[in-house]
């Protein structure tokens, strides 16, 4: 009987066994089907996520380009460099790394071995390294240590023609200049791939689901710029600045016939390359176009401009000049080497550069007398005529719009036209006056200034740049002869005392000095700080080159527009008449 029970135990245990296997199994399939069907789609996303890897691919920025002869030569470039970074949490031995690196890279130990003890995933240790310096890298198999690509910018010229280019920052933005005005042109469109990989993240490149998107590289521009030129302005502006004993100055050079730009610099300069070494961020802007000022006594050309434009005088008025005139219980007076009262002409005006001329002129648009009408006349001269109060549009980064006075809301606006007169109580950029003048010396067409002569896609297709007329009749074509022939009548003048030893009768070279007082915070003006400032023109039978200089407090004594200013552009116009094609005079 006993083997018989003990076949019955057995046979349970077996049916228990069998039981036990039954609901595992059962467990096992009802948990598949939950995985693979009632929760099917949500792990094909979590799978997918592993396997399908989408990366934006950066897209090529656009070379900046300027002229150099017949040629147009690179001015900015991109150069692949590589940034070194660190996963702090899988670096082993992080001072026996920190240690590795800083042999190859330079710098200190101690600094790596902080970066690479922060609590985070993606420590930068360095930038910009080489190719050379990147293997080396590759070569230690550091764990947690790698290189990542990066495109910089990079400056075959040096600091040539800075401010007016900008910079590219980290992010890869462009900064001031060109590179902030043209970004959108310039950056290109970063393409897309979307990948199936493998267990190691490297994509599968014959599977049917890789999608590509290619990047489209930014347009390469070319500017208006012309390097020779460009090169000898801030050589000649920064010997000039040095002679001044001035600490900063400004200088641009334009084609009055079309608005374009041939040169223009600010000192002091940086180096775009190394923009993260600047600590004063003010040496970033491009004062020719960000920085308006109290212009002087270079205004009297445009006021004489205006005042024989509106038939108020012409160019053979004279008047009895006394020397001094009271308005509005102010006194506006000359310098005194203006040789007292007397009979005055307009060729004065400008050759003795006398406050009261100018305001004499106002007079006449008024009637006679400073009023509305005179002050709304002139008003409508700087404003409308010559764009003053207003962006040029220039391609660069904050450009500054300059201050006009209102001429018929707010107190002592007599007083405050007068000062108008003769380049004080508004303000100007270099820019504006260079291309007011443009238009009163071409005969009266205002183009817009600018610097891009062209864009080129990454097909090759070119789009050229033509000049933009603003205003067709800024003057009369009468009044822009008057104008060229008594600027003319200024250099003849005072060419010993701008420095120009010897005339050339065979070109056309005109100018006019500023020497501008320096506004205090609080109102009135200092006694004793200036800023020197001209504007004058070169060509032959046509202006060709209009110029602009700007020479911020001077320390040389005299005044400071025909002390500092002025040489320094009897050297542009020599320059230009030397080596950049100025045609001479037909008889």
């Amino acid at each position: 009987m006993q083997p018989q029970v003990n076949n019955s135990h057995q046979l349970m245990r077996i049916r228990l066994w069998y039981g036990l296997l039954l609901l595992v199994v059962g467990i096992f399939v009802i948990r598949l089907f939950y995985l693979q069907v009632i929760r099917h789609d949500y792990y094909q996303k979590v799978a997918s996520s592993f396997q399908h890897k989408e990366k934006e691919i950066p897209a090529e920025r656009g070379i900046i380009l300027a002229h150099s002869g017949d040629t147009n030569t690179p001015i900015v470039l991109n150069e692949t460099l590589y940034t070194l970074f660190a996963d702090p949490k899988y670096v082993k031995d992080i001072k026996q790394a920190a240690s590795k690196v800083q042999k190859i890279v330079g710098g200190k130990s101690s600094d790596y071995e902080k970066l690479m003890s922060q609590d985070t995933r993606f420590a930068v240790l360095a930038k910009k390294l080489t190719r050379d310096q990147k293997d080396q890298i590759t070569n230690l198999k550091l764990t947690g240590v790698g290189t990542r690509e990066a495109v910089f910018r990079t400056y075959p010229q040096g600091q040539l023609a800075a401010q007016l280019l900008g910079f590219v920052d980290d992010s890869g933005t462009g900064k001031y200049g060109i590179e902030q005005a043209l970004n959108n042109d310039l950056k290109g469109t970063p393409g897309e791939l979307k990948a199936v990989t493998d267990a190691q993240g490297i994509p599968l490149a014959s599977n049917k689901d890789n999608t590509l998107k290619d990047a489209q590289p930014g347009k390469q521009v070319v500017l208006t710029i012309n390097l020779g030129i460009q090169q000898q302005l801030e050589d000649i502006l920064k010997q000039g600045l040095d002679n001044a004993k001035a600490s900063s100055g400004s200088a641009v050079i334009i084609d009055p016939n079309s608005g374009a730009i041939k040169a223009m610099a600010n000192l002091p300069t940086y180096s775009p390359a190394e923009f993260y070494k600047v600590s004063d961020q003010s040496v970033f802007t491009n004062a020719v176009v960000s920085s308006p000022m109290e212009v002087g006594s270079i205004m009297k050309t445009l006021t004489t401009s205006a005042a024989i434009d509106s038939g108020a005088v012409n160019r053979n008025s004279t008047y009895y000049d006394p020397s001094h005139f009271q308005i509005d219980g102010y006194t506006v007076k000359n310098i005194e080497e203006d040789g007292g009262p007397g009979i005055r002409s307009i060729a004065d005006i400008l050759q003795l550069s006398l406050n009261t001329g100018a305001t004499w002129m106002l007079m006449q648009m008024g009637g006679g007398q400073i009023n509305e009408k005179a002050r709304v006349t002139w008003n409508d001269y700087m404003v409308n005529h010559f764009q003053f109060g207003k962006l040029t549009g220039v391609e660069q980064g904050y450009e500054s719009e300059g201050t006009v006075p209102d001429p018929v809301k707010g107190f002592g606006l007599n007083i405050q036209y007068a000062n108008t007169a003769f380049g004080q109580g508004t303000t100007e950029t270099p820019l504006q006056m260079v291309s007011a003048l443009s238009s009163v010396l071409n005969g009266g067409t205002y183009y817009k200034p600018h610097l891009v002569d062209s864009l080129i896609d990454g097909e090759g297709n070119t789009t050229v740049i033509k000049p933009s007329i603003v205003r067709s009749n800024s003057i009369k074509p009468a009044t822009s002869q008057d104008i060229k022939e008594l600027m003319e009548y200024v250099i003849n003048k005072n060419h010993l005392l701008y420095g120009m030893q010897n005339l050339r009768p065979e070109y056309s070279i005109g100018g006019k000095t500023g020497t501008a007082e320096i506004a205090k915070p609080g109102g009135g003006y200092y006694d004793d700080r200036f800023n020197g400032t001209f504007i004058g023109f070169v060509g032959g039978d046509k202006v060709q080159y209009v110029i602009m200089v700007r020479v911020n407090e001077p320390k040389l004594s005299g005044y400071a527009g025909a002390r500092t200013a002025a040489p320094i552009f009897v050297k542009l116009a020599n320059m230009l008449i030397d080596s950049f094609g100025v045609t001479p005079k037909s008889s």
